[in-house]
């Protein structure tokens, strides 16, 4: 049995239904919430309804499991994320429940740049993570990812949401030079599904990123291109970005930015381009090759029932 957390998340949808498709168990840890959960449709999953501060909970939901996949992040929810109770102690309490039941696996998705004495709050929690399942004595597999896009992704789909709301321009952080190194989200699955097989991956931490590096200026020309929106890209001190995009926050909590998304914009973010090819076999997709999704989409249809919907 595999245990999912964050399972209904963007990363954890294709992920279930890649396993599920490999003839794997799975099984969904579910938060308690009066929304209806984004369950993968079509696919055949067991749900563990309980929070990661719930012990009795997580102990009763790693019943018969021998994998965990922790995906579960406060940084989703924006300026509503809570990292000390998801990233930090959820991870504790997660790691604790795993080593009393002997799970023999966890993998870990965790950031480029994580450590516990970043300057980013989501760096720091995910370093500060990182820490928890290293000393845990459970067997693990740490990915530190960069950028992830695919189909209800939080950055492609976000910039298309905010070209659309821009008044003819667009501000660009840190002049738009921030190196980027996108991954399709299916590569990064694929990779966390073949490391199941390769024991050499247990208790190692690996950095991987997609083939090539993308300045944040070039990468958002190729959205606008794929989504017909074209608009002047302004530079903007980061200082002003931050207090625009706290403000925005604050009136719309769904907004498609997020302070946590200009922290991860505030230097490169990159790695060698060699490691998937290397330790998984694999040779990542080209950015431009995969942007299908984002065409014909009524994006102006999509901010407004994101920025107005009560769900989240």
């Amino acid at each position: 049995m595999i245990l999912l957390t964050g399972g209904t998340g963007f990363i954890g949808r294709v992920l279930t239904r890649q396993l599920v498709e490999t003839n794997h168990e799975v099984r969904i840890l579910l938060r308690p919430s009066p929304h209806t959960p984004r369950l993968p449709t079509g696919v055949p999953v067991e749900v563990a309804v309980t929070s990661l501060s719930d012990v009795q909970g997580l102990r009763a939901a790693m019943r018969g499991v021998e994998t965990i996949y922790h995906l579960a992040g406060g940084e989703g929810e924006g300026g509503r994320g809570n990292l000390q109770a998801v990233d930090i102690d959820g991870t504790r309490a997660l790691c604790e429940a795993a080593a009393d039941a002997r799970v023999g696996h966890l993998f870990y998705l965790s950031h480029l740049g994580a450590d516990r004495a970043a300057g980013f709050p989501v760096l720091k929690a995910k370093g500060i993570a990182e820490e928890y399942i290293r000393k845990s004595g459970v067997p693990h597999t740490i990915l530190r990812g960069s950028i992830l896009f695919g189909p209800g992704d939080e950055f492609t789909t976000g910039l298309a949401m905010l070209l659309t709301a821009a008044p003819g321009f667009l501000p660009l952080p840190a002049r738009g030079e921030t190196l980027l190194q996108p991954l399709w989200v299916e590569d990064l699955v694929t990779c966390l599904i073949w490391s199941l097989d390769n024991p050499e991956t247990l208790n190692q931490t690996y950095e991987v990123g997609g083939s090539e590096y993308i300045s944040l200026r070039q990468l958002t020309e190729m959205v606008m291109e794929v989504t017909s929106q074209k608009r002047l890209l302004v530079n903007w001190p980061t200082q002003s970005m931050r207090a625009l995009t706290i403000i925005m926050e604050s009136i719309f909590p769904r907004f498609p930015a997020s302070i946590f998304w200009l922290d991860y914009l505030a230097v490169n973010r990159t790695c060698a381009v060699n490691t998937i090819p290397r330790v998984f076999g694999l040779m990542p997709a080209r950015f431009s090759s995969r942007l299908d999704y984002l065409r014909k989409v009524s994006w102006k249809r999509q901010l407004l029932r994101r920025l107005f919907s009560r769900n989240g």
